[in-house]
């Protein structure tokens, strides 16, 4: 069953909002509990289950990764998460910022796949 447009507009929301603030209870509802999450076109990606995906967050958290979401974009059952990323240990400690993308495709209302990206053309070329 499709996802409708006006559905996909909350999800994203709901994403965004999970994501800005670390809210990995809320960002828990979204995801399917089967999610993968992996690199693009990875057959075997590294994260196969809710509770993988989340112990991934957790892990970044605790290391001193924080992200600030830059964009959302939907397109049909796809969502487009910008991230700027920041490794608050790292060893110039310079404030950098990587940015970083994500595909979230949605089925049935929930997150059924991630997959993350390096350059926004290349998750732009995705949402197709």
């Amino acid at each position: 069953m499709a996802t409708d447009p006006v559905q996909m507009d909350q999800i994203a929301g709901q994403v965004r909002g999970a994501l800005q603030t670390a809210d990995l209870t809320g960002y828990r509802e979204l995801l399917d509990p089967n999610v993968t999450w992996g690199a693009p076109d990875d057959k075997h990606p590294s994260c196969r289950n809710r509770d993988q995906v989340l112990a991934w967050y957790r892990s970044g958290r605790a290391k001193g990764v924080r992200a600030n979401v830059i964009e959302t974009v939907v397109r049909n059952e796809k969502i487009l998460v910008g991230l700027g990323v920041f490794d608050g240990h790292s060893p110039s400690d310079s404030g950098e910022v990587a940015n970083r993308w994500q595909i979230l495709t949605v089925k049935n209302g929930f997150v059924v796949d991630i997959r993350g990206f390096e350059e926004r053309d290349d998750a732009i070329s995705r949402l197709e």
